[in-house]
This record gives C-alpha cells, structure tokens and sequence, in this order.
C-alpha cells in the first residue's frame, strides 16, 4: 500500500452521529463531495449496499467496495474509487477514514492510498495533489459534520 495523503481533523460531531450519517451512504458521500472546492453541481447517480454512483461538475465518480465498521467509540470506512474527470483524467485510489471520540467532538483520521492516474495530467495530480486535495477531504468532513442535526 503506498500512502499518498494521511492527516487528521476535528470534528464537531459526536460518534453516534458518525454512525447515523452512515446509515446512508449516498447522502453522506454527496454531502461531504458536494463541499469540496471547484465541486458546483454533485448529485447521485446510483447507490448499492457496497457502492455508490456520484455525478459531479467534473465527472463520474465511482467508489466501491464500502466497509463500514462500527465500534462503541470508533467508525472506520472503506472503500476504492475511480474518478472519471472529463476525457483529461481518470484517477483510481482506496480511502480509509476512521472516526474516533475524543471528548468534546471526534477525531478524523483519512488515508488514501494506492493512487494511480495516468498521462501527463495525471502526473501532476500524483505529484502535487496529495495534500490539496487530503487537507479539503478533512475540511469537507468537517464542515459536512458540523451541519448535521
């Protein structure tokens, strides 16, 4: 496994939160998308128990494979995505992002890993990206969990 971004939040959240936000998955993952920077339009395409179908301003986001544990004080989710952005590049990576209480809020925790995006573009995203795009995940999830009821 090869890390290409690992960084940790706060979130002002609880962890039973967390867990609810997770009980669907289309809705959580279109919400914490749809805050990321240069995002203007993210809707759903298509959801499965292990899967979901995002369609952005940019292109098609496909992540599959989702696992979801779930501990008294701990949330761990899983899952590989492919991101179709126009016909300039396709980016393939695993995301792991762990949620853990902390007290006052929860702890954030994302790796992702294994990314692969070919060509010119994609080199470039591979090389300068990580923490870019890791540090606006984090953010996303923040702002995302901050919203919630």
């Amino acid at each position: 496994m090869s890390i290409w971004f690992e960084g940790t939040g706060e979130v002002e959240s609880t962890i039973d939160q967390v867990k609810r936000a997770l009980d669907n998955l289309g809705e959580y993952f279109v919400g914490v998308i749809a805050l990321m920077p240069g995002l203007t339009s993210v809707e759903l395409v298509d959801e499965g128990n292990d899967s979901v179908t995002i369609r952005t301003n940019e292109g098609l986001m496909q992540r599959t494979g989702i696992v979801k544990r779930f501990e008294p004080d701990r949330v761990v989710v899983e899952f590989n995505e492919e991101y179709v952005a126009g016909s300039k590049v396709t980016t393939t990576s695993h995301f792991f992002d762990e949620f853990i209480s902390s007290g006052a809020g929860v702890t954030h925790r994302t790796v992702i890993s294994n990314v692969a995006a070919p060509g010119f573009l994609g080199f470039f995203y591979r090389r300068f990206g990580s923490s870019k795009m890791g540090n606006a995940f984090l953010k996303a999830h923040a702002t995302y969990f901050k919203s919630l009821p």
